[in-house]
Order: C-alpha cells, then structure tokens, then sequence
C-alpha cells in the first residue's frame, strides 16, 4: 500500500491564476492541449524561491516537506512556466496537494515571508 501524500503547506492563493498570450480573438476559448496547469504548491516553491530569494532548505521548511520534495516540485514547476512561455499555451494555477497555513502560529508564516499574513505590501489574502 502506497505511503499516503503530505499535504504542502501554502501560505495563500494567488491572486491571480491565469496567465496567457493576448490573443485577437479573447472570446475565443482555449483547447485543455493548449493549458498548463501549475499546481498551486508549484506556484508556491516558485514564489518562495525564485520571488523571495530563499534557498531551497528554507523552502522546504517553510512548506513543511522534505528538501528533495521542493526540489522535485520546483522543477515541475520551471518546466511548467517555460512550456507555457515557448509554447504559447495559457498557464492556469489549481489544484495540489497542498493546506492554507493557519497563521502565525505555523512555524514560518508570518515570518515576514507569508503573503497571507502580511499587511502592506500583499494586503490581506483571505
């Protein structure tokens, strides 16, 4: 019997979750061959790596897994991104594996880092 999932911890949706070329035709709808889907803890090893500077030990930390499980997800995740860039495809973020952090009592949110507890800068999410 297979290990069951642990769950990513997330600190907040995105605000936005589609991104795409403008195309002539915006009415148009796009075909799923022509979607990315970007799981939202792929969204969030991105943001936490890429966007905040972290190094991926503190990512893992951060979402509550293992170092080789960012690692693994954080490449997904570039894939994902580039397909969607060279290829022209919509990129859509949903789904996952993943749990809303709780607050400041979660070790790393509200660190300074978690968008969702943040005031400021992101606002309030949720």
């Amino acid at each position: 019997m297979p290990r069951p999932r642990k769950w990513r911890r997330v600190c907040g949706l995105p605000k936005h979750s589609m991104f795409g070329p403008l195309d002539v035709q915006r009415d148009k709808p796009r075909s799923e061959s022509e979607t990315v889907v970007l799981k939202v803890e792929e969204y969030e090893a991105i943001r936490w790596i890429d966007y905040e500077g972290l190094i991926q030990e503190e990512c893992a930390e951060m979402m509550n897994v293992a170092r080789t499980t960012v690692q693994r997800i954080y490449d997904n995740a570039r894939k994902k991104v580039a397909q969607a860039l060279v290829e022209g495809k919509r990129l859509t973020i949903e789904g996952g594996d993943y749990q809303l952090c709780d607050g400041p009592e979660l070790h790393g949110c509200g660190r300074g880092r978690c968008h969702r507890h943040q005031h400021g800068r992101w606002g309030r999410f949720l």
